[in-house]
């Protein structure tokens, strides 16, 4: 485990927080003891989030088809 005082904390925070999104744990010392421990909340995963499939999602709501057109969907979110 790293260690890192406060005045580190407080100067090199971009650094420490670089080590503890890496995984590791840092021991916060004041006044030459230990005073706190900083670790990740939880592991990160590597894996990319899987957007939903927007067309499927239309074809479950609207069986029958949709009442606007694409065109009217583009134009809402700004594609036109």
């Amino acid at each position: 485990m790293k260690t890192a005082t406060v005045a580190d904390l407080r100067n090199k925070f971009s650094d420490i927080s670089r080590i503890i999104h890496n995984g590791e744990k840092i021991t916060i010392t004041k006044r030459g003891m230990p005073f706190a421990i900083l670790a990740p909340l939880q592991k990160r995963k590597s894996s990319s989030m899987e957007w939903p499939d927007r067309a499927e999602w239309r074809k479950r709501v609207y069986p029958e088809g949709p009442k606007v057109t694409d065109a009217a969907l583009d134009y809402d979110r700004g594609d036109t």
